[in-house]
């Protein structure tokens, strides 16, 4: 009975204070990132330090799964809590990867327009971060759609400046730097649209329990 018992319970603070941890790694990764931009000298030492946090955020994105799995009663639906958590993993993934493929590429120094992308997805990790840690007072707190709609307007910026980076590379002769440019681009391009995920997900939620 006591097993079952402890199955049934709401495990809310666990969980939500786990999936406030991976938000943290999303905005922390980011900031690496737009330094890594900055400062392209110390590529290999950012890297390293990017690929840290995106092993912690997978061992934080299972353990959100764990928690769910033993949980009946969860804070929010479990799909969308799932949901958030996925998609937030996958900004750090492909922000690991995209430090990954600069070392790979041997690209030698910043190329043009990444660390205006770079920004741009690291103010969208901040707005995930804090409307994460609102969503515990969903219901109370309708204000989150704002930040919902600030990514969204952050993720068409970022297409934006993609698409004028693509047009300068296309304008290039150097069909190896075009490949390895644009296969980075489209990796900056999809961390932004993972974070819009994150938001949509997060505006589903409020409209839903409001």
């Amino acid at each position: 009975m006591a097993q079952w018992l402890s199955w049934i319970k709401s495990n809310d603070k666990e969980i939500m204070a786990i999936l406030n941890d991976l938000a943290c790694k999303a905005e922390e990764s980011a900031k690496l990132l737009v330094d890594l931009f900055a400062n392209f000298d110390k590529l290999i030492e950012i890297h390293a330090q990017i690929e840290k946090i995106e092993k912690e955020a997978d061992i934080l994105t299972h353990s959100i799964f764990e928690e769910l799995n033993k949980t009946f009663i969860t804070p929010l639906d479990r799909e969308d809590i799932s949901r958030i958590a996925s998609k937030t993993d996958d900004i750090i993934d492909y922000i690991e990867g995209i430090s990954g493929r600069l070392i790979g590429f041997k690209i030698k120094s910043t190329p043009p327009h990444m660390l205006e992308i770079a920004k741009e997805i690291h103010n969208s990790t901040k707005e995930i971060n804090f409307m994460i840690t609102k969503l515990n007072k969903v219901k109370a707190d309708k204000s989150i759609i704002e930040h919902c709609r600030t990514v969204n307007e952050q993720e068409h910026s970022v297409d934006t400046i993609y698409r004028k980076a693509m047009a300068e590379l296309f304008e290039t002769t150097d069909v190896i730097n075009i490949i390895k440019m644009k296969d980075t681009y489209e990796a900056l391009e999809h961390a932004s649209d993972r974070c819009l995920d994150v938001a949509d997900s997060i505006e589903d939620i409020v409209l839903k329990y409001t």
